[in-house]
């Protein structure tokens, strides 16, 4: 990566475009993250209620293979992640962030609507799972172009503040995954498990709908980002650009999301390991999800904020430091204690740590991408990142805990990829693309 390709924090505003004003600038915040609440929200409701999924479009005699089945769908749209982000980053890039924006959400709002009125196997057969996998694949695709042009638009609104406004990104999943959890617990109170199974699991995505037509109307009405222009008889090839001179700038961006994917979906997972491992209930495991995305919504922009003072890799580096060295003798307390106060104050640390990590890190990730690329370059580092570390994460950690017949074994596999973050910020350091 060379000298110019890393001076992106310099770079200057197209000619003629107005720096954004304070006023605005929360518009620009709710513009940019709405559609990545809207991800999260979706994803984690698909998670938490995929046994009423399974029961409707994978129907068996054995209730764990419905739930098999169905996450697998849920695995598979992580598949095409990389490819939404090549083509919707490249056309943020090529087109503007704004217009990158509406375009996702609109998909996004595209494969809700499948997945919450498609009809299930009775009624329909085959054609019922296949349309459940492709409103998957519709949402995967999305949101394979939203990390990359929300990150993009967020930081282009205030240069000074970089840090504080790319936490927002991340802000934004703690917000959607707190929702979720608070929906799954309203729902499971007020209906009955055959309620549930019946209709009643299709409520939070139609919700997920009515939010969705919101955001477009809030992303239609806000400015541009304020990026540099091309020169008109520059040829803008943003997909090349990032697989022939910017590899590293994506090996370093995926590096350092490594240990955040992969804690996230760890959390994800601990609601289910504190029910199969430690014999807690479902409603009273599920409530620790509501306690960690509390944390994970507010703390974070704080520490995004602090790191616009401080710096970042100075605050990065020893939360991922902590996640290495805290991890495994958390998981041998929440073992040795097995009850849900233990669960609660151990989601509690990974939150904590979590956010204290991730606070800094999308405005970390953009900034070793040149301007006139960086939709396309957070899009794809990103999504092979969550593909790797994050997708595959429940299956790595059930398959630790069944070879070594360890309930902690997911604890190793945390430890390993904090290592590579760190590796990885370290290099970003040395090619002088963050500070």
């Amino acid at each position: 990566m060379n000298r110019s390709q890393n001076q992106i924090a310099a770079t200057p505003q197209a000619p003629g475009v107005p720096a954004p004003r304070k006023q605005s600038m929360a518009r620009g915040i709710a513009a940019a993250t709405i559609g990545n609440a809207l991800e999260w929200y979706d994803m984690s409701i698909y998670a938490l209620l995929a046994i009423y999924i399974g029961h409707n479009f994978f129907p068996s005699d054995n209730p764990a293979v419905e739930v098999i089945q169905a996450f697998a769908v849920f695995g598979v749209s992580y598949l095409i992640r990389p490819l939404g982000g090549l083509i919707l980053g490249s056309y943020a890039d090529r087109n503007g962030m704004k217009k990158g924006l509406m375009l996702t959400i609109r998909l996004m709002v595209l494969g809700t609507a499948v997945i919450a009125f498609m009809p299930g196997y009775d009624a329909i057969g085959i054609l019922a799972p296949i349309g459940l996998i492709l409103g998957r694949l519709i949402q995967g695709f999305s949101a394979g172009g939203e990390f990359g042009a929300a990150t993009s638009y967020l930081i282009a609104q205030g240069e000074g503040r970089r840090g504080f406004l790319g936490s927002f990104q991340f802000a934004s999943q703690g917000l959607g995954a707190l929702m979720a959890a608070i929906t799954v617990v309203i729902l499971t109170s007020v209906f009955s498990e055959a309620e549930m199974n019946a209709w009643a699991w299709r409520i939070p995505f139609v919700i997920g709908l009515l939010v969705g037509p919101a955001g477009w109307m809030i992303r239609r009405y806000v400015d541009e980002a304020p990026l540099a222009a091309v020169a008109p008889e520059e040829k803008h090839t943003p997909v090349r650009d990032v697989f022939v001179s910017q590899k590293a700038g994506v090996l370093m961006a995926g590096g350092a999301l490594a240990i955040s994917t992969a804690l996230n979906f760890v959390i994800q997972y601990m609601p289910t390991f504190g029910i199969k491992q430690l014999g807690i209930s479902p409603s009273i495991s599920f409530t620790s999800l509501i306690l960690t995305g509390v944390i994970l919504t507010f703390l974070t922009p704080l520490v995004g904020h602090l790191s616009d003072r401080f710096g970042r890799i100075r605050i990065m580096v020893p939360a991922a430091i902590a996640i290495a060295v805290l991890t495994i003798p958390l998981f041998m307390w929440l073992i040795a204690g097995r009850t849900f106060l233990v669960l609660a104050l151990v989601m509690i640390v990974l939150g904590l740590m979590k956010s204290v990590y991730f606070g800094a890190l999308p405005s970390v990730m953009a900034d070793v991408f040149p301007a006139k690329t960086r939709a396309t370059g957070l899009s794809f580092s990103y999504n092979a990142a969550v593909a790797v570390f994050g997708g595959f994460t429940p299956m790595i950690c059930a398959y630790l805990i069944e070879v070594t017949g360890q309930p902690m074994a997911p604890s190793y596999y945390l430890a390993v990829l904090a290592g590579v973050s760190i590796v990885a910020l370290a290099s970003a350091v040395k090619f002088r693309a963050v500070r």
